[in-house]
């Protein structure tokens, strides 16, 4: 195993794709092996939200990903031909620097990580199944199965499983999906003639059911979501002319659905698995949990998972942090999966809702929401903090620190705040490069002298607001940054490398700072740190691409 792959990931999808960039741009050797012949060429997911394209900001893809994206910034709903309401974006009480949600259909997302991990050196190899696996303290032993039938046994450090609904790697660990069975609906992307406005989503009650609209950026396409299902080979042009036949009434107004280029019929699941792997092995995307296509969390959940399992990983490999960092990975993420399966649910009912007394209270109720102000704020934010992911953290992870009463993020929360506070301000703009680098980040207010440790592999030291002379400067002219973080002069700032704050305080420490790092196992070497040199080392330190 010495000049052989340290990680193994199976699945080829948006999740392991991410955890395939993630392990490269930190220095490991990755080998990415995928069962099917090769890309898919339809999409499942097509929604990414918030938190989502701040991750691609991190990764270096955002730009590339936005190439793709119809930008979205209202939920509009319509009922018997009326429109009720239409919800637009607020994201006050979430500053973010993507405050839309992009679709961007699952092939285009999965193209652009290829690309990316491409870039990094890793491939992915087609038509090659993963048969089983055993494993012991120091390594896992998989079995691999080539397109030509030709079968190799392959021993790694670590296997991750990205294989999907019906994943080798979570069934021959034992883990069992834990849900329900839902409704079967039909999913159908097609052109279509229709005089809406290309920025928002749509949700059309028809009397007995409802219908989606999700509007792509191309050819005048749209995902149209049927909450009824037709037979199982029910020709596309028959599909073409029912949806026709039921947005007209629902919209009031013409529409013209051309012959569908892939529609499918599909029963979906609410299902997750109680932990998150075991040993040397773990899960992570649709191999752990399976939604509702309801609010389009799947994709961007997996992706979550990815990221935050990869740096972990990366970091006990490479022997910055003992072996226990990863139960970390369990304890963060399920609980986050099981209030993820609520809202699903529950924007399921919403999305589907064919209570008979609908079409009465719809028009009642939005009409209420929609004529008073404060209130459909209210209900905006609700609505996008569901979805966003802005408002998901890890407040009662082992690796988090509480402050009490401390302004800016909590820790726990993300520190990407400090960039949507003001995209255009110079200050949050270095802050959002910062938050690309693959280490750990301790932000130091300037204006109290402080002792702080040295830059390392693992570990980037700014100081917030102050020129030459000091550890890492990061300049704050205006000190919007400051303010954004919360951070007094003097105040610091603890942060993963997944973007979230570890621990803050008013004064650094070398008690406070080694108490934060404790328990991811990690420790600085405490000294007064002259002006570092930020040059990157390879395949640990600073990464300075976009």
């Amino acid at each position: 195993m010495s000049d052989g792959p340290q990680v193994l990931v199976a699945g080829a999808g948006p999740a392991g794709l991410t955890t395939a960039h993630e392990l490269a741009r930190r220095g490991l050797r990755v080998r990415l092996v995928d069962a099917a012949p090769g890309p898919a060429v339809t999409s499942r997911a097509v929604a990414t939200h918030p938190r989502t394209l701040e991750t691609y900001d991190q990764m270096g893809v955002i730009g590339d990903i936005l190439e793709q994206a119809q930008r979205i910034s209202a939920f509009t709903m319509f009922s018997g031909g009326r429109r009720l309401v239409r919800l637009g974006a607020d994201y006050s009480t979430m500053p973010t620097r993507y405050p839309f949600t992009a679709i961007v259909e699952q092939v285009d997302t999965e193209a652009v990580l290829r690309a990316a991990v491409a870039r990094l050196g890793t491939k992915v190899e087609w038509g090659v199944r993963l048969t089983g696996f055993e494993q012991d303290a120091e390594r896992v032993v998989v079995g691999l199965e080539h397109a030509d039938g030709t079968a190799e046994s392959l021993a790694v450090r670590w296997l991750v499983g990205c294989d999907g609904g019906h994943s080798t790697v979570r069934k021959t660990l034992g883990l069992p999906l834990f849900g329900e069975t839902s409704e079967t609906w039909m999913l159908a992307d097609a052109t279509v003639e229709v005089d809406l406005p290309r920025d928002s989503i749509y949700w059309i009650h028809t009397g007995s059911q409802a219908l989606m609209m999700v509007p792509f950026r191309r050819g005048g396409r749209w995902r149209l979501l049927d909450t009824t299902t037709a037979a199982p080979g029910t020709p596309a042009r028959e599909i073409a002319a029912r949806f026709a036949d039921r947005l007209r009434p629902g919209l009031g107004r013409t529409v013209d659905v051309r012959t569908p280029t892939w529609t499918s019929v599909f029963t979906f699941q609410q299902r997750m698995v109680p932990r998150m792997g075991e040993g040397r092995v773990f899960v992570a995307g649709d191999a752990a949990h399976v939604h509702s296509p309801a609010s389009g969390q799947g994709m961007n959940t997996g992706i979550q998972e990815a990221y935050n399992l990869s740096w972990k990983l990366a970091m006990v490999e490479q022997g910055f942090a003992g072996r226990g960092l990863l139960d970390s990975y369990s304890a963060e993420r399920v609980p986050v999966g099981k209030k993820l399966l609520g809202s699903t649910r529950k924007a399921t009912f919403l999305v589907q809702l064919k209570n008979a007394f609908a079409p009465i209270a719809l028009p009642v109720v939005f009409g209420v929401i929609r004529n008073v102000t404060a209130l459909r704020k209210k209900v905006q934010r609700q609505v996008l903090g569901g979805i966003s992911g802005l408002q998901l953290g890890y407040r009662d992870s082992p690796l988090t620190t509480p402050a009490a009463g401390a302004p800016g993020p909590r820790p726990g929360t993300r520190a990407s705040v400090g960039v949507g506070a003001d995209p255009a301000d110079p200050g949050c703009r270095a802050w959002a490069d910062e938050l690309r680098d693959i280490r750990w980040t301790l932000a130091v207010a300037a204006g109290r002298p402080a002792e702080v440790p040295a830059d390392s592999p693992w570990l980037s030291v700014r100081t917030l607001g102050a020129g030459a002379g000091v550890p890492g400067p990061l300049a704050d002219p205006s000190g919007r940054l400051r303010s954004a973080l919360g951070l007094a002069p003097g105040g610091w700032l603890l942060v993963r490398p997944d973007g979230y704050v570890a621990a803050r305080g008013r004064e650094l420490t070398a008690t406070a700072l080694r108490a934060a790092l404790a328990p991811s196992q990690l420790s600085a070497e405490w000294g007064v740190a002259a002006a570092p040199s930020r040059a990157p080392v390879t395949g640990r330190a600073r990464w300075t691409g976009r």
